[in-house]
This record gives structure tokens, sequence and C-alpha cells, in this order.
């Protein structure tokens, strides 16, 4: 699944991935969770601002569903612009 977006002249592209690689914790079988792909560019331009950037829940864990994944990568994106790229 993938979107893009356009915010304050920079277009914020969040793709989301299957993470099978976290476990819950010993003893606990590996659970299938998503992570957010962010990448940032000038709209209209092909070159990213910088490398995408990518996005899980906090300590490490995945996104339990992607729809979480997408719409978060796209919070994170905006933070990034407002933040860093944005007087």
């Amino acid at each position: 699944m993938s979107h893009s977006y356009q915010y304050h002249g920079f277009d914020i592209a969040v793709a989301v991935e299957t993470d099978f690689s976290w476990k819950g914790g010993r003893g606990v079988s590996p659970s299938v969770g998503y992570v957010a792909i962010v990448t940032i560019s000038r709209t209209g331009t092909a070159v990213a601002v910088f490398s995408p950037l990518r996005f899980g829940e906090s300590q490490g864990k995945p996104f339990i569903s992607e729809i979480d994944a997408l719409m978060s990568g796209y919070s994170a994106g905006r933070r990034v612009v407002d933040d860093l790229l944005t007087s």
C-alpha cells in the first residue's frame, strides 16, 4: 500500500511494508506488523530531500495495521516538513 500527499510545497510519499521480523518477547512467536517508509521531496522534483525514513510505533514495534502505518507515516512526514524544511 502506498500513497502520496502534497504538503507545503513538498511531496510526502508513504509506502507501507510488512514486517515479519518483530518478536513480542521470549517464548512468543513472531508477529506480523507494518512499517511506514516515508520519502519527502520538493513538489515537481524526483530527488528526495534526504534518504527514505522508516517509521514504526514506539519501542521499535511495527504498527498493527496498514492504515495505522500509512496515517502515522503521513503525520511523521508533515512533522519533518514543519520542523526541518519550512520556516
